[in-house]
This record gives structure tokens, C-alpha cells and sequence, in this order.
């Protein structure tokens, strides 16, 4: 079996409990993984964090669920302790983690902006960072951001803006973490078509964003569908291993770099 194979293979997901990242731990489990510890942020998402257990479960994988609040290093060190306490050291790291901001430029709150930093730039900074001290050699690092990178538009200073850094976290990091076979990377996806989405945009924006793309006419909601980001993820994780220090913007033709 390849070295870089799923089968077999310990995951951690952040924020995998749903939407995306749900279907990431899903798929993983379907590919073989051996076992698969999720990560949800509130109990607001216990039931869903739970049916998620049990689906992995039922595909023959080990699974536990951790609730956490990523925002310290703290609580991303104790999480991939708990990780490997419970299912052992991970070889693929996966951070879905992430908060929307829509807002001018102007009525930015200082509240606002920490909490933005906090959620989309520290909390993966220290998951890459524990990913790092933590995986297995060969292991595979994948952090969601945003095809708003890859944007010229209003509105998004404080999500894009602070999403943007993790670009740099995994050129640099994929530099640092080669020598052991490690492969660290990040996608962008189009806004995608899960609750996350929508509370930031209202009826015109979300109208604009379905026909945005130049694939939009294909897609079943014209957003980016979840289930067309999947596959990148699992080759990323796996055989596409040989893709590292990148970020790649996945949006059937919303915004390119």
C-alpha cells in the first residue's frame, strides 16, 4: 500500500462536525481511514458532531468528537493531545475553521476584527503549528481559506484580509515540515452553498454570487457545491501529496490568481 495512501491512515479535522467538514470526515471513512477525531466549536453542534461519529462509524472507522473553542493555543494543543490520547497521532490534519464578516471597511469594530484574527488567522496558525510537532512523518496538512483571495471587492477586509495570512503559514510551514515528508496546503473555495454562506448576504448579493462564476450554470445551486471540494481534499491528502506550499483557489471560474 502507498506510503501515502488514506487507508489506514488517523485524521483530524477541525470544524468536522458539519457542512464541509462533515463530508470530508465521511469521505475519509469511505476511503479507509483507520480512525477520525472531528472537532466542533460550540454544543450547538453536538447532535450534528454525533450523527457525523456515528456515519464514520459506520463505515468501519474509529471516531470521537472534541469540543473546543480554537481561539488559543491552548485549546489547539489540547485538542490534538486529546486527539492522539484518543485514536493516536494523526497523519492527515485538516482545519475547516472559519467566520464570515460582510461589512464596510468603515463600521469595523476593534471587537470585530479581534474576533475575525482570532478565528481565521491564530487558530490556524497554532493548528499548523501543532500539526507540525504532531503528524507522523509523511503526514498531510490542509487548511480551508477563502477565493476571496483571489477577489478585488468590498465588503470582506476582515474575512478575506484575515484568511490571507494563512497563505503565508503554508508556503512557510510547508517549507519547515518537508524534510519529514510533510505536505501543507490550503483551498479556496467559492462561497459554497451551506449555512455559513448565507447569514452574511442578502437576497441581491446571493442572486449575484449564483450566477458569478464561470461554471455557475453547472452547478446544482450555482454556488460552489461541497461535494465538488471534496475530491481535491482527499487527492491533497493522498496522492497529491506532491502539491505543497500552495493555496488553490477551487470555485468553477469565481475569482482566479
Amino acid at each position: 500500500m502507498s506510503k501515502h495512501a488514506i487507508k489506514g491512515k488517523t485524521v483530524l479535522i477541525a470544524g468536522g462536525a458539519k457542512n464541509l467538514g462533515g463530508l470530508i470526515a465521511r469521505d475519509l471513512a469511505a476511503q479507509g481511514a483507520r480512525a477520525i477525531a472531528i472537532h466542533y466549536n460550540s454544543a450547538a453542534s453536538k447532535a450534528e458532531a454525533d450523527a457525523t461519529v456515528a456515519a464514520i462509524q459506520a463505515a468501519g472507522a474509529e471516531a470521537v468528537a472534541f469540543q473546543a473553542d480554537l481561539t488559543t493555543a491552548g485549546a489547539v494543543e489540547k485538542l490534538f493531545a486529546d486527539t492522539i490520547s484518543a485514536i493516536g497521532k494523526p497523519d492527515i490534519a485538516i482545519n475547516t475553521v472559519g467566520k464570515v464578516l460582510k461589512k464596510p471597511f468603515v463600521e469595523i469594530s476593534e471587537a470585530e476584527y479581534d474576533e475575525m484574527t482570532a478565528v481565521n488567522s491564530k487558530s490556524a496558525f497554532f493548528f499548523i503549528k501543532e500539526a507540525g510537532k504532531h503528524l507522523n512523518d509523511n503526514g498531510k496538512v490542509c487548511t480551508l481559506v477563502t477565493s476571496l483571495l483571489g477577489a478585488y471587492t468590498p465588503f470582506y477586509a476582515a474575512y478575506a484580509g484575515t484568511k490571507a495570512p494563512v497563505e503565508h503559514f503554508t508556503r512557510s510551514a510547508s517549507k519547515e515540515f518537508g524534510a519529514r515528508g510533510i505536505s501543507v496546503t490550503a483551498i479556496g473555495p467559492g462561497p459554497m452553498d451551506t449555512p455559513f454562506f448565507y447569514p452574511a448576504e442578502g437576497a441581491d448579493a446571493v442572486a449575484y454570487h449564483k450566477t458569478a462564476a464561470a461554471l455557475s450554470q453547472f452547478s446544482k445551486t450555482g454556488l460552489t457545491d461541497i461535494e465538488d471540494i471534496v475530491p481535491f481534499i482527499r487527492f491533497l491528502v493522498s496522492d497529491g501529496w506532491w502539491i505543497t506550499g500552495q493555496t488553490i483557489l477551487i470555485n468553477g471560474g469565481y475569482t482566479t490568481k
